[in-house]
């Protein structure tokens, strides 16, 4: 659907158009829209003919097949075909919904109390979320997450192209997180987490984010994913420690002089250990065995071997 604007806003003849829904999507969705009226028409009319010959003469049931198939084509005709504009009304519900709330309720109130009352009720419907700093960054951060689906639909109209129909992935909801928001999508075929990771700085600069990261929702099915967007850090705040209320203000402090921190390694600043090593053998004034150089007992001489001259 496209309104054509025949000046510009500054006088003289315009010829771009306004378009709310490409025509591209329009085309493809009409197709569909044909198909699924005779797909519907020609199933539903021929199970409906068998069921009713059972009841009556062939000829007159294919005239109950054609009243049954018929209508609920249509009815299946005008679901596809509006389809797009049912999506765009997805897009905007919250906004449509919170509008309808806020006119209610202001012509309830306006017609059931006087205007001191009304002004007064809403002076604190506004002035209680803007004074109170916990209200007012609560309800700031569910702007955002209103904000941020707009803009990620920006994205994928933009410069993402999910398929030969035009579809776009369909944004499902959002919550606010402590560095940003949390956005839910379910992508459309022609689409792929690997797909939209070599883009995530540029969704991080239509959503007005620092950086953004995209990961699977479902560990069975990879059309369901979810965007963390970040705008702020967290971790590096100030926080209040609760301890200082423990501590007794009366407590006496003690002056502790600072540590020595060594600097350097002297090495003959260092103490070697002395092993001492345990004796071995059975009496004190045993000799010790001799060794050579290399640590190794030496040969048996002759003169240490046995005498045999006794045994012969």
């Amino acid at each position: 659907m496209s309104k054509s604007s025949s000046r510009r806003p500054f006088g003289g003849k315009s010829t771009g158009t306004v378009t709310v829904i490409e025509a591209r999507v329009h085309r493809s969705w009409a197709r569909n829209a044909r198909m699924a009226f005779v797909l519907t028409a020609v199933i539903v009319g021929l199970l409906a003919a068998v069921v009713a010959a059972s009841y009556m003469h062939p000829i007159l049931a294919l005239f109950v097949g054609v009243f049954v198939g018929v209508p609920l084509g249509g009815i299946v005709w005008v679901l596809v075909r509006v389809w797009p504009v049912i999506r765009l009304l997805w897009w905007w519900t919250p906004e449509i919904v919170l509008t309808g709330l806020l006119l209610t309720g202001w012509v309830q109130l306006a017609a059931n109390t006087s205007t001191l009352v009304t002004l007064l009720v809403v002076a604190l419907v506004v002035g209680v979320p803007a004074g109170v700093p916990v209200i007012r960054r609560r309800v700031v951060a569910w702007g955002w997450c209103l904000v941020v689906r707009h803009r990620l639909r920006v994205c994928f109209a933009q410069f993402i192209i999910a398929n030969q129909s035009g579809s776009l992935p369909l944004i499902l909801w959002a919550v606010p997180t402590p560095v940003g928001e949390r956005v839910w999508v379910y992508l459309r075929p022609g689409l792929s987490v690997k797909d939209l990771e070599s883009r995530l700085d540029k969704i991080a600069v239509t959503c007005h984010a620092s950086t953004v990261l995209i990961e699977r929702a479902s560990d069975g099915n990879s059309a369901y994913v979810r965007f963390d967007i970040k705008r702020r850090e967290v971790l590096n705040a100030n926080v209040a420690s609760p301890l200082i209320d423990v501590i007794d203000p009366d407590t006496p402090t003690v002056e502790q002089a600072p540590p020595v921190v060594p600097t350097a390694l002297d090495l003959p600043d260092v103490q070697a250990p002395t092993i001492t090593l345990p004796k071995q053998g059975g009496t004190a004034d045993r000799k010790p065995a001799a060794t050579s150089a290399n640590g190794s007992k030496p040969a048996a001489t002759s003169a240490d071997a046995d005498d045999v001259s006794d045994w012969i």
